[in-house]
């Protein structure tokens, strides 16, 4: 599978939380010739089974992005936000965006002295307009936009593009399918393409609902340590391989999980990393409490710049996670 390609495919849909029609008719169409059955929930969680007679295994990436929705719109034209998820203030200041009905604009702030103590109420999106009466004729309170740096870069062989978090996980998913589209099936698998986990890891615990798998396995970003004057709020560093998941603040990880995992990936010399995150959190926190509960554990992506307009992962890495998921689907338990 051509990483660039699948998610500037994936970059080019629209998908914010709460608004995943587009990207999750995309993924669909990419994950077509690799599954038995594609279902929508209630949710819109994206729903791909592979039929098998063993274990029930839920994969978990969700496909939704962070963004921005329209809450205010000044006199002058200017359109005041409020955040889709958690975004770094100071760090999207001049980063142009993109609407679903194709209006672009650019995110800008307040005058102040210090843009280093940029506040989310300070945030503006500039569309050109002249009033809000003209502004109006595009979009009103409750449009959403998104950032409008789709193209991804490679460089190193590490990958740079908007949103890896997570349709670069999405992206791991159709790479496992893809590796055993000619295996017989061990397990029943589900690879689910989940929705509004950027505010709460909602479509998360739906499609756990629905589910009800044996077993579980999300498939996200996770913070990468080697950047320099790192606080260590994360153990995973970028081109070291998949990261197994042990805790974020949604999830202890199962160790029996674990070590099925660690045992998989020294058995096949997959590349492997232990990833303890201090905070954040996954569709492992709603899948590994569902019912009387899942097995549960993460197999994560070191990902630099998370939320930022432009966000670093390593192709290697993907590739490692790609790998250990479909170890994991074949395992015979």
């Amino acid at each position: 599978m051509d990483i660039l390609k699948t998610l500037d495919k994936m970059n080019a849909a629209f998908g914010p939380s709460g608004c995943e029609e587009e990207i999750a008719a995309v993924i669909a169409k990419m994950a077509k010739p690799y599954c038995d059955e594609i279902t929508t929930d209630v949710m819109g969680n994206l729903i791909c089974r592979k039929k098998g007679p063993g274990k029930k295994i839920m994969f978990a990436a969700h496909m939704d992005s962070i963004g921005m929705m329209v809450t205010h719109i000044e006199k002058e034209g200017q359109l005041r936000v409020g955040k889709i998820g958690w975004i770094p203030e100071k760090e999207v200041v001049g980063t142009p965006v993109r609407f679903a009905n194709g209006v672009k604009g650019v995110v800008h702030c307040n005058e102040m002295e210090d843009e280093g103590k940029v506040k989310p109420e300070d945030l503006y999106v500039d569309i050109g307009a002249k009033s809000a009466e003209e502004a109006m004729t595009h979009v009103r309170p409750g449009d959403m936009c998104v950032y409008d740096t789709r193209s991804a870069m490679a460089m190193n062989n590490c990958i740079i593009s908007s949103y890896t978090d997570n349709r670069s996980g999405c992206c791991v998913l159709l790479m496992t399918m893809e590796l055993l589209k000619k295996a017989k099936a061990v397990n029943d698998l589900y690879f689910v393409f989940t929705t509004q986990e950027e505010v709460g890891l909602r479509g998360g615990k739906t499609a756990a609902f629905g589910v009800a798998p044996d077993y579980g396995i999300a498939v996200d970003v996770t913070g990468a340590d080697d950047i320099p004057k790192s606080t260590h709020g994360c153990s995973s560093s970028t081109g070291k391989g998949a990261a197994i998941k042990v805790k974020d603040s949604s999830v202890i990880c199962s160790p029996a999980v674990n070590r099925i995992l660690v045992e998989l990936a020294e058995k096949k010399k997959i590349a492997y990393q232990m990833d303890v995150l201090t905070a954040g959190g996954t569709d492992a926190g709603p899948m590994h409490v569902n019912m009387d509960g899942v097995l549960t554990s993460g197999i994560s992506i070191p990902c630099k710049f998370c939320h930022c307009p432009q966000e670093i992962v390593s192709a290697d890495d993907m590739d490692a996670c790609a790998k250990l998921c479909a170890a994991f689907a074949e395992y015979k338990f």
